[in-house]
């Protein structure tokens, strides 16, 4: 029995997205069928759509940012079942054999073939329906605002990898550069990861807005004087604007062991000197968004600390309006668009 999904796609590079439909084929035995509520729309569906990286397919149906309840599941399905609500981000799968998925790194999953990631070579969000391997589907507690989730599954995710990843402690002090889509939520996990946040910014239009979401101080990053007066202090510095920076200001503020973590997509190369990461012992690094384990330790962080995106909703057939208004620079700070 045939099986029609309804979604929005572009069918030319940067086109309008237009009512679609598809036959996804049988449901795998490892995969659920999650009934789409809501989707964010993150800056890589932008990308994927504009073809910037070079290897989008058409008809393109974008959408990595995904809350909704699973309608059905196949036979080997295991920790979630038809009811439950969840939330799924970039990855849609993985191989589950390889030495980084058994190690429970399925974000670094090494397989081509295993790999699925929600956009690329399969279709998204912007659905009534989605699939997708359950282990990348991530049960959402119930304190949890769903209407609010979506963006938590890629740029939530995205900053807080890093808090995991470099055992980051609650006596670092932790720069955050970008107070934007990425940036917004990094302020809030870090505070109440209990650490000393310091947010950067180009403007000091946005300083009582960064302390609101947790920054304990604004550092313009255009004033030599205040970059001074943090200089070698902090731990971590997480960068999430895709833009060239002024790298050896940055790499100044870190203490001796400290550490410069881009999650931006940087198209330019990172030109750091060896010599500032030689005598401090620092390091430059970057992550791709999480493991399957490392999603639900989020979430779960969410619920207790009561976390959340700061969001703008539109209905998803008004998706090319929400668009442009991403287009624009218009968002504050997530979209989030809305299955009637």
């Amino acid at each position: 029995m045939s099986t029609t999904f309804k979604a929005y796609a572009a069918t030319s590079v940067a086109g309008e997205l237009k009512p679609f439909e598809f036959d996804p084929g049988p449901l795998k035995e490892e995969q659920v069928e999650i009934a789409v509520s809501y989707c964010g729309i993150c800056h890589s569906d932008l990308s994927m759509l504009d073809n910037e990286w070079g290897f989008s397919q058409y008809p393109f149906v974008p959408g990595h940012e995904i809350v909704g309840t699973i309608v059905a599941a196949g036979d080997h399905v295991k920790k979630v079942k038809v009811g439950d609500r969840v939330g799924l981000g970039w990855f849609s799968g993985s191989c589950m054999s390889c030495q980084q998925c058994l190690s429970g790194n399925h974000n670094l999953c090494t397989d081509p073939a295993g790999r699925e990631e929600t956009i690329i070579g399969r279709h998204g969000g912007f659905a009534n329906r989605v699939r997708c391997h359950w282990v990348w589907a991530t049960p959402i507690p119930e304190a949890v605002d769903h209407s609010k989730a979506g963006p938590l599954f890629c740029g939530g995710l995205t900053v807080f990898n890093p808090l995991v990843q470099f055992d980051v402690k609650p006596t670092d002090r932790v720069g955050v550069i970008g107070i934007g889509g990425l940036g917004h939520m990094a302020l809030q996990f870090i505070n109440k990861w209990g650490c000393e946040v310091i947010a950067f910014s180009s403007s000091d239009s946005k300083t009582a807005e960064a302390m609101k979401l947790g920054a304990h101080r604004v550092v313009n990053s255009r004033d030599e004087k205040q970059l001074a007066e943090i200089a070698g202090s902090l731990n971590l510095i997480i960068s999430t604007v895709n833009v060239t920076l002024d790298w050896q200001a940055y790499i100044g503020c870190l203490t001796p062991k400290g550490r410069f973590h881009t999650v931006g997509a940087i198209a330019e190369p990172i030109s750091v000197v060896a010599f500032s990461l030689i005598m401090g012992q620092k390091s430059v690094s970057g992550s791709p968004l999480g493991s399957p384990t490392t999603t639900q330790l989020m979430i779960d962080f969410c619920a207790r600390h009561s976390i959340a995106p700061v969001t703008e909703t539109f209905p998803m057939s008004k998706v090319n309006d929400a668009i442009e208004h991403l287009r624009a620079g218009k968002a504050r700070y997530r979209i989030v668009l809305k299955n009637e």
